[in-house]
């Protein structure tokens, strides 16, 4: 995203960045109401999909229900991040001539494919699928879309069954909705890298919504997305560590506490190569405003001031990428491949000091490990006792796909979509039905 592509040619597409094949689904469908765009129809299927509703269930930093929060802070779920996400996307895609609706839709469906316990549960449970081709919640998220939501239907013309295609997203929305257009392994400069869009098995249509694509570049509306996800996951991790107590601003001016929030960011935030010092400049940079607040006692004003600095900080954010990118490409619409999203480096640093503040304050709490080793069991258990007892325990859908699976690679990829889709409660649940343990932890 460092706007060295230069834009298409503007006759290409006229006056807007999308055309005629950006529109196709992979199974054509007719329009059951005159008057919506294909864009607003992928954006109420994913709003309506119960995968969405599932995210109300899912972690997203702070365990929801956890013990001891000041304040009864109310900590985000996977949920409200997608859909503050989603806000944040839609005005910035706006901004930046994208069609709203199609980056809303990307924004909604980011997180999908995420599974109990947040990024804990993700690396329990890629873990578990390492023979059949690992677990990564960005390609769960297009399996989801394209696969396992049921939606759409078609007759498969080799067997004569029924075979779903998920939500039948548009080629736009699918590319949109993948923030690393690989398969795994395939990373185009770290190939150990544990990032990846897409499993083997759903490389048809993910090779039928990249085509065109040139190579492995994100499109644009994926850039502002990806964009749009760390702003508002930054802000609004840091919003809630304030707002539970465990973040307390007047520590961020001592040396070594500093230090420490540096060490988190380099290497996790920001590239290894990074200066401390750039990093010191940004959160300087940030203190010094007017709105950042510098206390935070719980009460009726503290709570308006801390959220006037929210929202400054995400207009910061976006107004910087919003800026810098009409800067290089001019002030006409934008959108597909046309143009790069160009962030710069002061808002990236800036957006990973408050990543690595709620790092740091939140998430390295010496309670929320005890409580991430507990979730890491309870997945590693839940799926031995799968393995030893699917059928028995898998939902009507998944127990037929197992029944029909062929071999028992494939068999274990339907225990992975299984508890894949498990909420935080309804995994502790089941793992308590298959094991008899009973689970008592949040």
């Amino acid at each position: 995203m460092d706007g060295t592509h230069a834009p298409r040619d503007a006759q290409e597409y006229g006056t807007s960045p999308y055309g005629k094949g950006d529109t196709e689904r992979w199974d054509t469908e007719p329009d059951k109401r005159p008057g919506r765009t294909a864009f607003q129809r992928d954006r109420a299927r994913v709003l309506h999909s119960a995968a969405l509703r599932r995210l109300a269930g899912k972690t997203q930093v702070v365990t929801p229900g956890t013990r001891g929060l000041a304040w009864d802070a109310s900590p985000r779920t996977r949920l409200t991040h997608s859909l503050e996400c989603a806000q944040v996307g839609r005005e910035l895609g706006a901004a930046l001539g994208c069609d709203p609706d199609l980056v809303e839709t990307a924004c909604l469906a980011h997180d999908l494919g995420h599974p109990p316990f947040g990024h804990n549960g993700e690396q329990a449970l890629n873990d578990f699928a390492s023979d059949c081709g690992g677990f990564e919640g960005n390609a769960q998220s297009l399996r989801l879309l394209t696969r396992l939501e049921p939606k759409r239907f078609v007759r498969d013309p080799r067997s004569g069954d029924l075979v779903s295609v998920g939500l039948n997203l548009t080629r736009a929305a699918l590319d949109a909705a993948t923030k690393y257009p690989w398969p795994r392994g395939a990373h185009p400069t770290d190939p150990g890298s544990p990032k990846f869009g897409v499993y083997e098995d759903d490389l048809p249509v993910f090779d039928w919504a990249r085509s065109g694509a040139p190579g492995n570049r994100t499109c644009f509306e994926a850039q502002v997305m990806d964009w749009s996800d760390d702003v508002a996951y930054s802000v609004h991790d840091f919003e809630d560590g304030l707002h539970a107590g465990h973040i307390d601003p007047d520590r961020l001016f001592a040396e070594p506490e500093r230090a420490e929030i540096w060490e988190v960011a380099i290497g996790r935030y920001v590239p290894v190569d990074t200066d401390p010092q750039e990093l010191a400049d940004a959160l300087d940079r940030l203190v010094a405003q007017e709105w950042w607040p510098h206390g935070y006692d719980g009460s009726a004003v503290a709570q308006a001031r801390l959220k006037d600095a929210t929202s400054q900080l995400i207009g910061r954010f976006c107004l910087a990428a919003e800026a810098a990118t009409h800067a290089v490409y001019g002030p006409g619409r934008l959108g597909r491949y046309g143009a790069e999203l160009v962030v710069p480096a002061e808002a990236r640093n800036e957006c990973a000091v408050l990543k690595a503040v709620a790092d740091r304050y939140v998430m390295q709490r010496a309670e929320q490990e005890a409580i991430r080793a507990d979730q890491r069991i309870v997945i590693a258990e839940l799926a031995a006792a799968l393995t030893a007892r699917a059928p028995e325990g898998l939902e009507p859908q998944f127990r037929a796909l197992f029944e029909a699976a062929t071999d028992d690679r494939a068999r274990k990829r339907v225990l992975v979509d299984q508890i894949a889709a498990l909420t935080d409660a309804s995994a502790r649940t089941l793992h308590g039905t298959l094991t008899g343990v009973r689970q008592t932890g949040s």
